[in-house]
């Protein structure tokens, strides 16, 4: 799987909010966006599932321009993972995995035991099978992302897009969080991430994308674009990058603000 985007310009109602977009990325590779809120993070998501079409610019998967392609099959190359979620009814933890299934079903069917045995083996895979029968909404908040990803996971996708992941979880299921999505770039998952933490995109991250103020400022390798001067532009404060030293993070920092 390669995503593409062409010089992609999004928006609503033809009024631009984020412009002149292009990137790639690959199977089993990271895509860290790094922006303040309101620079048309979770618009440029709409865009590249064809929820929205692009002012200007086109994206591609596998070299096919998605244009013309219908929702199911959009469905079946991208997974998306919302900042909060909430359902109206009171689904049950493997409920919500089993719609992950949706795609892959023919019109007026229902999930059969093949689609309930792959809803089942997704959750665990991330070791959250004992949650099955419990309600969505009375989990926890990173039980509800496992179990998202849980979804993906049985919706049998090939990118995962994810728009705050960690937002409002502890410490813990963070890491958590985090250490899945590693697992899933290693099985061949592509995955695009929204965080407002620089830590994650030096852990985890094979390229970056910084935006603000509807433009892109930066994008390319991570450690190429997460210097001192960028994330300083990004963030507008007087920006430090402190090295960790550790064998297994070799290249691992920490951004701290600067003295003022």
């Amino acid at each position: 799987m390669k995503l593409d985007l062409d010089e992609v310009t999004v928006g609503y109602k033809g009024v631009p909010v984020l412009k002149v977009v292009s990137f790639s990325l690959n199977a089993g590779e990271v895509l860290c966006i790094l922006g303040p809120n309101g620079s048309g993070k979770t618009t440029l998501f709409k865009t590249i599932m064809k929820l929205k079409q692009p002012i200007i610019g086109k994206v591609f998967i596998d070299g096919d321009d998605i244009s013309s392609w219908p929702f199911d099959k959009i469905a079946g190359y991208i997974g998306y993972i919302p900042q909060n979620y909430s359902p109206v009814f009171s689904y049950t933890a493997l409920e919500m995995v089993l719609m992950g299934r949706t795609p892959r079903l023919g019109m007026w069917s229902i999930p059969n035991a093949k689609d309930i045995e792959v809803a089942v083996e997704s959750m665990r895979s991330l070791n959250i099978l004992h949650l099955k029968d419990k309600a969505f909404t009375k989990i926890s908040g990173g039980e509800r992302q496992l179990v998202l990803i849980a979804r993906a996971i049985a919706q049998r996708t090939k990118l995962l897009i994810m728009d705050e992941p960690t937002n409002n979880l502890d410490f813990g299921n963070q890491a958590l969080i985090l250490s899945q999505i590693k697992m899933l770039t290693q099985k061949g998952m592509g995955v695009i991430m929204v965080t407002h933490a620089p830590e994650h995109a030096f852990l985890y991250a094979h390229k970056v994308l910084m935006v603000k103020d509807g433009h892109v400022l930066a994008y390319g390798k991570s450690e190429e674009i997460l210097s001192e001067e960028n994330l300083s532009k990004l963030y507008g404060l007087n920006l430090r990058l402190m090295p960790v030293v550790s064998e297994n993070y070799p290249s691992f920092k920490v951004c701290i603000p600067g003295v003022v």
